[in-house]
């Protein structure tokens, strides 16, 4: 398993997030439990998770103060915001539980997550996979209006593209691994 220090290198050289950002809201991770800390001499060990709370993090573009409280409300975030306390295990239940499966399969070399493009909105919470058939997975808090953007004003959002997000869970995680 890689390193903090070889994730931050990764998501940094792939996906072209500041390092010096990327560190900081390693450190404010951390400090809530959301990332491993290591002990006295040993590097804290990452796992494919905490990864993508780092990219969902530094995506949300949340202040320091408020990166662990976003990186959760992000994870949470539901299909079109229905609620899926009682859907069937087929469904998606969460935006972390899709970009987990999706960072799991680009780790195993499947080659179709590299057309994806994962949009992270940046002034209301919530997550699209736009895929290559131009089909879109919308993730929103419980309860909002499918599909509808959920403030009044611009829409700020950050794209990662799927190659270099593919990029990143292989070289970490990766078959050869």
């Amino acid at each position: 398993m890689p390193t903090l220090a070889e994730t931050i290198d990764s998501i940094a050289r792939h996906i072209g997030f500041p390092d010096a950002r990327l560190r900081t809201l390693a450190r404010r991770l951390q400090d809530a439990d959301m990332l491993p800390s290591g002990a006295p001499g040993v590097p804290p060990v990452i796992e494919p998770r905490d990864a993508l709370a780092l990219i969902v993090a530094a995506a949300s573009g949340a202040t320091l103060r408020r990166a662990a409280e976003s990186a959760v409300a992000y994870w949470e975030l539901t299909p079109g915001g229905a609620d899926v306390s009682d859907a069937p295990a087929t469904v998606a239940k969460s935006a972390g539980g899709y970009l987990s499966a999706i960072a799991a399969i680009a780790a195993e070399g499947e080659n179709w997550v590299r057309r994806l493009k994962i949009e992270i909105s940046r002034n209301f919470p919530g997550v699209a996979i736009h895929h290559e058939d131009d089909t879109v997975q919308w993730f929103q808090p419980r309860g909002a209006l499918s599909g509808h953007w959920g403030a009044t004003g611009h829409h700020d959002s950050v794209v990662i593209n799927g190659a270099a997000f593919a990029d990143v869970f292989l070289e970490l995680f990766g078959v050869s691994k």
